[in-house]
């Protein structure tokens, strides 16, 4: 049988651990925004955001160029499982420390939140490619855009359409 005082002292510390919980939970529910603040925080997306809205978060006004056949985009023409659609992206842009290509957006136009991917890249990479398996929604256009280091977007788009059991959607 154990001393009165140890069951009081194991009370306590019982008391004092879920009160340190209760208060941590509580501080950094705190430090996490609202619904409303969290959306009109700069850099988040909103809940369904609209292509155009993500262009303009991201880029604000510039104007993404044509990127002709400097980027190549690898991805299949249907996609049999758009919970896995695997893309890679080769750029045929300056890799120099005075121009390079900065980062790389993968963009769907038809899902929720349209920003799939951002890749950032340094010239230390030497060449800009990447890839990555991305998640559509329903067929839709994706975009790929190369953000150079001076603020140049250059970009290209291609239709993925996505089977919806077994047919083309």
């Amino acid at each position: 049988m154990e001393p009165m005082h140890d069951t009081s002292r194991r009370r306590i510390l019982k008391l004092l651990g879920a009160a340190s919980a209760v208060a941590g939970a509580i501080s950094f529910g705190a430090m996490l925004p609202s619904g409303a603040a969290r959306a009109q925080a700069p850099g988040m997306p909103l809940e369904d955001e609209k292509v155009a809205d993500t262009m303009k978060r991201l880029f604000g006004g510039r104007a993404v160029q044509d990127a002709g056949d400097r980027i190549k985009v690898d991805a299949p023409l249907i996609a049999e499982n758009g919970a896995v659609v695997p893309i890679k992206v080769d750029a045929e842009l300056p890799m120099a420390p005075d121009k390079y290509v900065k980062n790389i957006y993968i963009i769907a136009d038809k899902n929720r939140r349209p920003l799939n991917a951002k890749f950032a890249l340094t010239p230390e990479a030497g060449k800009a490619s990447i890839a990555t398996n991305i998640r559509l929604a329903s067929t839709s256009d994706v975009r790929v855009i190369a953000e150079m280091s001076d603020g140049t977007l250059y970009g290209v788009t291609r239709e993925v359409k996505v089977t919806v059991g077994g047919c083309g959607g």
